[in-house]
């Protein structure tokens, strides 16, 4: 996404933030709330029954671009015209929690006769903790698993995805075999970050170590994915393609070009309407092997949550909207208009979604998510410099080492301001501690 904040650019805006408060509620009131894309759009579908719940409260609801987003999010808030209530994707809560634009809702939380922290996945409601607090509900989720081809899987001898890195690479191998030449086991483009990244995460590495403040994908935890991630293209199991390099992924996946592929929720329908009808009983989803069995095979924890900015001045109502937002049925209701899987495992069950077999694989694996590091940064990082040293060394432009350790130095210099603040903030509490 674009408009990221830079560490010079999270300076600025954060001595701009000096000053915004609260206030109470005022009655009659608007809200003002920021959704994107496809949300945006559907849920002035859903607010009427609140506005009727709530004489006196109206909702504007604008919509922006996921492309547009980040950047007029960030403008609002150093100009001070952030809305009450946004949606926000799980990665931006630590960015937006750190400028302390948004709300800590522990309190309100705990209060609530709408929604426990137990209702969510564990993994997601994780997501919005930072610094100790709980900056966001969850609205919706993600995460990745394994889209394959039961069929091609079958003639390669397994009715099954193996729950282990060792079981999963000897049925690829034997899918292969079994494929011929011009086929792979699997898609992995060498220009997303995400695979290797869920690797190091099943392998035990934190990504960032001392406080979030340098690279640490230099270390055994992440080295052991590495590896693992560089194996299946070296013995040719997976092809060194770029995503660009690929014309149609769906049409490729119905050749059997591949027979797997991680990706993640939005792609249930895509596949449901882009393959052909003879294929639609030959795909199925997975939840992600772990390098020690399936207890290890931990995936992303995405999604949006629902945000209350810190200047609102409209707080309580604000916080009434994301309760209503937030309850089952109306969750089942935004689900069907958009296909975004909830967030309340109630509606889950309500809708009967644990149940299907290809969302099942979902409701498997969102047991098992965790959170990519909480800092600003890490978009930076993952999207820019991981995706770059990974492709080189796939390539074969630099060795596998000597691609990790220029990822810790590119984490080391991103991370710079971070590691200035914490020592400057420390050094000021140790002042503070010794003062008579």
């Amino acid at each position: 996404m674009k408009g990221r904040l830079t560490p010079v650019a999270w300076l600025v805006a954060a001595a701009a933030s000096a000053g915004c408060g609260g206030g109470r509620d005022a009655d009659p009131v608007t809200l003002r709330f920021w959704a994107m894309g496809r949300e945006g759009e559907v849920v002035t579908e859903l607010v009427g029954d609140f506005e009727r719940e709530n004489p006196g409260v109206r909702v504007d609801v604008q919509q922006i671009p996921w492309s547009a987003a980040h950047e007029k999010l960030l403008t609002g808030y150093v100009g001070r015209a952030t809305p009450d209530v946004a949606q926000l994707g799980n990665t931006w809560v630590p960015e937006f929690a750190a400028l302390r634009a948004l709300a800590p809702l522990d309190a309100r939380i705990a209060a609530s006769r709408e929604l426990t922290p137990d209702a969510y996945f564990a993994g997601i409601w994780e997501t919005n903790r930072v610094d100790g607090a709980i900056h966001g509900v969850p609205w919706y989720v993600d995460t990745r698993l394994l889209f394959y081809r039961r069929d091609l899987l079958a003639r390669a001898g397994y009715d099954s995805v193996p729950g282990d890195w060792a079981g999963w690479r000897d049925a690829m191998a034997a899918l292969k075999r079994v494929g011929g030449p011009g086929t792979h086991a699997i898609l992995l483009p060498v220009n997303e970050w995400v695979p290797p990244i869920l690797l190091g995460l099943q392998a035990g590495s934190p990504l960032l170590a001392d406080d979030a403040t340098r690279g640490a994908f230099a270390e055994p935890e992440f080295r052991r994915a590495f590896d693992f991630y560089l194996g299946l293209f070296r013995d040719g199991l997976a092809p060194p393609v770029a995503n660009t390099e690929i014309a149609n992924v769906y049409q490729e996946f119905a050749r059997g070009t591949f027979a797997m592929y991680i990706t993640g929720p939005w792609n249930l329908g895509e596949f449901a309407r882009r393959l052909p009808p003879q294929l639609q009983d030959a795909w199925a989803t997975a939840p992600m092997p772990g390098p020690d069995g399936p207890a290890s095979g931990v995936s992303l924890a995405g999604g949006s949550s629902l945000v209350v900015f810190r200047g609102s001045r409209r707080a309580d109502a604000a916080w009434r909207l994301v309760e209503y937002l937030s309850r089952p049925a109306v969750q089942v209701r935004f689900f069907e208009l958009t296909g975004d899987l909830p967030a309340r495992r109630e509606a889950w069950e309500m809708a009967g979604l644990s149940r299907e077999p290809r969302v099942r694989a979902f409701w498997d694996q969102l047991q098992r998510v965790v959170p990519t590091p909480k800092v600003p940064e890490w978009e930076q990082i993952a999207f820019y410099r991981v995706q770059e040293r990974v492709e080189q060394a796939v390539r074969g432009a630099v060795p596998p080492d000597s691609a990790l350790a220029r990822l810790d130095r590119d984490a080391d210099r991103i991370l710079e301001k971070r590691r200035w603040l914490l020592a400057h903030r420390r050094e000021a509490g140790d002042a503070a501690g010794e003062a008579p």
